[in-house]
């Protein structure tokens, strides 16, 4: 019986592997949550007070109030402006909120601080994107559906098929089928980026019964109406595409402005003396 036991106690015991890892997340959900509804909420405010400086400072005179290309190129600055502004307040909120990490390299701690900017930037980006959507899906959701598709489409060229049926003596109350058929093959001819010829000869038999003009007059009606829209989408089109190209700069700039912003917020958050 005292071998066994002498044999345990001369036995070395194997060491104890030291902790190198922290019992906590490198993450401070709370001071990213708190930029984020921070940068949310002055990117709202922003935005409204621009639309409003831009609103008031539209006119129907030609000689006064600023011009829509003006209006448009400071809405891009703006938006530009408001984006970064509002990120880099968010970073740095939550890069002073975040909790002081102890035991970690001054790189480690960099790092950090820069991936809570970028977090802070994305929640906000997401958030106020579903709050936009939200809105105007509740703005107009409810007009789509109960006039529907077919009638979407024709008020989008509306003007155009108004001056395709326009008569020198005008008759009483429109004919909102005619007008939605018209309606449908603008359409369809627009993201085909041409009109077939029979489409052709039926707006053109379609025009010439409802306002009582020559066939050839008809037919030059028909094509100058078309190309007219044609212009009008294209011109909506790339306006479309430059300000997207304006939206990914002015979110690359406020993702950069946040995760700088948050590094120099967890500086001065852990060189704060007491």
């Amino acid at each position: 019986m005292a071998q066994p036991l002498r044999t345990l106690i001369e036995t070395p015991q194997a060491p104890v592997p030291a902790r190198n890892e922290a019992s906590t997340s490198g993450v401070s959900w709370a001071a990213i949550t708190s930029g984020a509804f921070v940068t949310a909420a002055l990117f709202l405010a922003l935005l409204a007070l621009g639309a409003g400086v831009g609103l008031s400072s539209l006119s129907p005179w030609s000689n006064s109030g600023a011009s829509p290309s003006a209006v448009g190129l400071g809405a891009l600055l703006w938006l530009t402006a408001v984006e970064i502004v509002s990120c880099a307040i968010g970073g740095y909120v939550a890069g002073r909120l975040r909790t002081k990490w102890v035991d970690v390299h001054s790189d480690e701690v960099y790092f950090r601080d820069t991936a809570h900017g970028f977090i802070v930037w994305a929640v906000a980006f997401v958030a106020t994107a579903a709050f936009l959507a939200l809105a105007s899906t509740a703005l107009v959701g409810g007009e789509n559906r109960a006039s529907g598709s077919e009638t979407a489409v024709v008020d989008a060229n509306r003007y155009f098929i108004d001056s395709l049926l326009r008569t020198a003596q005008p008759s009483g109350t429109p004919d909102e089928a005619l007008r939605s058929e018209i309606g449908l093959i603008f359409a369809h001819s627009l993201r085909q980026r041409e009109l077939s010829g029979s489409d052709m000869n039926y707006l053109a038999d379609t025009v010439g019964a409802r306002t009582g003009i020559p066939r050839p007059e008809a037919e030059q009606r028909v094509t100058d109406t078309f190309t007219r829209a044609q212009q009008a989408t294209d011109t909506a089109r790339r306006a479309v595409a430059h300000s997207l190209y304006w939206l990914f700069v002015a979110l690359l700039l406020g993702a950069f402005a946040s995760s700088v912003a948050a590094t120099f917020g967890g500086k001065q958050r852990d060189h704060a003396h007491i």
